[in-house]
């Protein structure tokens, strides 16, 4: 089982705001577990939140230098 974080602790581990996280809860653009009336988030929900941001860097090169 995931461990579960309060919105000041994942917005710890993504190094942004408690205000952002509690956007992205809003918006319902992370998963994440009501335990009464609190709001947790998974672990395992930060991970994916971060893998389906992350952009691979371009590695294919014309002559020109630029990204084909």
């Amino acid at each position: 089982m995931d461990q579960l974080f309060t919105v000041p602790e994942a917005a710890g581990l993504l190094s942004t705001s408690v205000r952002f996280v509690r956007r992205l809860i809003a918006e319902r653009r992370i998963e994440f577990v009501k335990v009464g009336r609190h709001v947790r988030i998974r672990e395992s929900a930060l991970i994916a939140f971060v893998v389906a941001g992350t952009v691979a860097p371009m590695t294919t090169f014309d002559a020109t230098g630029r990204a084909a």
